[in-house]
């Protein structure tokens, strides 16, 4: 195939440079309770053991029913994990396959997974991976060079071309939540119209506990195309739309523009960062979102 329409491992492999070469953030000042990434595996929190409710105790961690066996009240304690799961989610929807500037969306998806995973095996995390599909389980997580391997892979096949079964990015979200942990960084590849067809109390559910990150995948003639008439082919059908027009360009807007606006500016309200990649851009351009600090939730 032509360089720019299937993704080839040597090229995400090549990627590692420009992941590991970023400098690991420093320690915040409130330490593993800071929004900046700390230097023990992952932000998340797990269960360690109950104790009697002190005043002052965080009434969202009382442990009910230990409250309810004894009669008095418990409350949760916990510890931070040692080891962050990084889970990378690939929306393999049919529009993906598609580009007019130096590749496809569907490889610009690959690319930018493949510097997620990388950045993931130089913080230490572990690294997953998984797509909306009703059969084909996710990608174990994995440490290190071999797991970033194992999902740079499965980048390979699922973006070469469409999969012959696409359950969409709702079912691959499903099965994120149920593999995710509390502190867990999640970055979704995707589509921006598979992002519209989602309703925003998904995203706000996700980034309560885990760290959330989406790039739109786009392309120069979806958001800034000519005002001339470009001939298009369906099901072997030449079709030629005249975007010269007012009412077509204003259509074309739209169906193409207007996801990626409304997610760039509703997702942050929901505690997601967002960021639009376009085809032609630097796989590498997002990584500035894993030293942000989290939005705030509205």
């Amino acid at each position: 195939m032509s360089e720019g329409i299937a993704p080839t491992l040597a090229e995400l492999v090549a990627l590692r440079a420009v992941a590991t070469g970023r400098r690991s953030a420093r320690q915040g000042r409130h330490g593993v309770s800071g929004q900046a990434l700390s230097p023990l595996r992952g932000r998340g929190m797990e269960y360690a053991e109950s104790r009697e409710y002190s005043n002052g105790d965080d009434a969202r961690h009382i442990d009910w029913r230990l409250t309810a066996r004894t009669g008095r009240a418990h409350t949760k304690l916990f510890q931070a994990e040692r080891e962050r799961l990084s889970l990378i989610v690939a929306d393999t929807a049919p529009a993906m396959y598609f580009g007019t500037r130096v590749r496809f969306k569907s490889v610009q998806a690959a690319r930018a997974g493949a510097v997620a995973a990388w950045a993931a095996a130089r913080d230490g995390d572990r690294i997953a991976a998984l797509r909306g599909s009703l059969r084909e389980p996710p990608v174990n997580p994995g440490s290190g060079p071999r797991g970033a391997l194992r999902v740079l892979d499965a980048m390979v096949r699922w973006y070469a071309q469409p999969p012959a079964e696409d359950a969409g990015l709702e079912v691959a979200l499903d099965h994120a939540a149920r593999l995710l942990r509390p502190g867990s960084r999640m970055v979704v590849l995707a589509e921006p119209g598979s992002v519209a067809a989602l309703p925003q109390r998904r995203w706000a559910v996700l980034a309560q506990h885990h760290e959330v990150i989406v790039l739109l995948l786009t392309d120069p003639i979806e958001t800034a195309p000519p005002a001339a008439a470009l001939p298009f082919s369906r099901d072997g059908q030449r079709i030629e739309l005249d975007l010269g027009a007012p009412a077509q360009r204003q259509r074309w807007h739209a169906n193409f523009v207007g996801p990626i606006e409304a997610a760039l500016e509703k997702l942050p309200a929901r505690g997601v960062r967002v960021q639009a990649l376009s085809t032609d851009a630097a796989s590498e351009a997002w990584l500035p979102l894993l030293g942000r600090a989290r939005p705030l939730v509205a």
